[in-house]
């Protein structure tokens, strides 16, 4: 009987211990909304500050190709907590797209395995996720103070702080006062060298600074509490910059962003990684962390591996590509795009037009801006015209990119006879992975897509 009683005891003092030094990290979650890269100092950016995000790739791993599943903000969120890709989403594949209820989360996931999950700024909005009980991140806004402060002893937590920049609308001065200087900024592929242009890209700059100066104090309460060393942090943005052929696109402008990911102590520091990775695949790689079984749904793949090796930056074989997709932004526009180190190849489904009416003007995908409003006023001036056309008008069925001579993806090749095995060979990969990840356009060619384009134009 004693003896009983003291291995009751034993499994009981070892139990409490156990709650108070609970080894599983921390999670702290940084995104910002609509952050293209490189546009950090630490990715090569002369004129943008970024000393919070430049202080988590010395202390971890800076990712060189990491790209946002879908580049509009309600779909890409999903993605990333989902692990999923968003066209397997159903509604939530589209901005404001609602995810369904048997759909595994790891805010879900962590939480029934002693996580406290807490969130501050944007969640998934404007998803509303009207078939779930709960949505996928707490109501409210929480500072990061007062969270940490209501967390048990040694109860790991997962904080998802969702900055509101660099989102529009702008303050006009935002950038002069942060300190850009407009003619110093390199301007992004597509957009012409203008006044205009180059203060409104000063204000998104502005913005960028802002939010991170945010984590920066969310960083400094972590050294505060002594639990910066047990803390994953991840820092990175949801989507491109809202500017035209960024945001709502699949350009590197619109899908590619920075993403910086530190363990003190456990990865590697200072390390720059070539390998593709895309943000859903954050779900399985959070799991793996927490020792939390990652769900057969997810179409992820964690990255854990890549986080603790200490190996060169070659491009891994396994990860030499990436997929992005759209659906719907505000206006229909189905695309699909695989993205290779050398070549970015996309599939617009609405082939040789735009689902909206013939005036670009009523283009809702590009977000009103002064270098939108400026571009439609002076379309057809040299020098604009061209810029013009490929951010607002018709799209090909098929987009090829030569990126060792065209990195800006300015000049598509697809109808180019010296790329015509390149393009077959792209697009034959493209239906294959679409296939692999279970894409419901994967078999829609010829009448069976027409009859679709019809039925989703009535809906317009």
């Amino acid at each position: 009987m004693w003896r009983l009683f003291f291995t009751v005891v034993v499994m009981v003092i070892a139990a409490s211990s156990f709650a108070v030094a609970d080894s599983r990290p921390n999670f702290l979650f940084l995104i910002a909304d609509d952050w293209s890269y490189p546009h950090a100092g630490v990715l090569g950016d002369a004129t943008v500050k970024t000393p919070t995000f430049d202080r988590v790739a010395d202390a971890g791993v800076l990712f060189e190709h990491a790209f946002v599943c879908a580049p509009s903000c309600s779909p890409s969120r999903s993605a990333i907590l989902s692990g999923q890709h968003h066209w397997r989403l159903d509604g939530a594949a589209n901005l404001g797209g609602s995810l369904q209820a048997d759909v595994p989360l790891i805010t879900d996931l962590l939480l029934e395995n002693g996580y406290l999950i807490g969130k501050s700024g944007k969640g998934v909005w404007p998803s509303q996720h009207v078939y779930r009980a709960k949505k996928p991140l707490p109501d409210g806004h929480e500072r990061f103070p007062k969270f940490l402060d209501r967390r048990a002893t040694g109860q790991p937590f997962f904080f998802w702080f969702g900055g509101e920049d660099p989102h529009r609308p702008y303050d006009e001065e935002i950038g002069e006062r942060e300190g850009i200087d407009p003619a110093g900024i390199q301007l992004p592929p597509g957009l012409p060298d203008h006044p205009i242009v180059r203060k409104d890209v000063s204000n998104y700059y502005g913005e960028v600074q802002r939010f991170d100066r945010e984590c920066k104090e969310m960083l400094r309460q972590l050294e505060i509490r002594g639990e910066l060393n047990n803390t994953v942090v991840i820092m990175t943005s949801d989507n491109g910059m809202p500017f035209p052929r960024c945001k709502a696109t699949l350009y590197d402008m619109g899908t590619r962003v920075p993403l910086a990911i530190s363990w003190p102590g456990v990865f590697p520091r200072n390390r720059r990684v070539a390998d593709f990775v895309g943000l859903h695949d954050l779900a399985p790689t959070i799991l793996d962390l927490a020792g939390v079984g990652v769900p057969g749904s997810m179409s992820s793949k964690s990255i854990v591996d890549i986080l603790r090796s200490r190996a060169s930056d070659q491009i891994d074989p396994k990860r030499d590509h990436v997929l992005t997709g759209m659906e719907r932004h505000v206006e229909c526009n189905p695309q699909r795009a695989l993205r290779t180190s050398q070549y970015l190849l996309i599939k617009n489904f609405y082939q040789g037009e735009w689902p909206v009416a013939p005036n670009s003007d009523y283009n809702y995908n590009i977000d009103p801006s002064p270098t939108k409003t400026y571009m439609l006023a002076n379309r057809d001036l040299p020098g604009i015209k061209g810029l013009f056309q490929r951010a607002f008008e018709m799209r090909p069925m098929i987009e090829l990119y030569d990126l060792s001579i065209d990195p800006q993806q300015l000049n598509n090749v697809a109808d180019v006879s010296e790329y015509a095995s390149v393009r077959s060979e792209m697009e034959t990969r493209l239906v294959t992975e679409l296939a692999r990840t279970d894409d419901p356009r994967k078999n829609l060619p010829g009448e069976i897509f027409e009859r679709f384009r019809k039925r989703e134009s009535r809906r317009q």
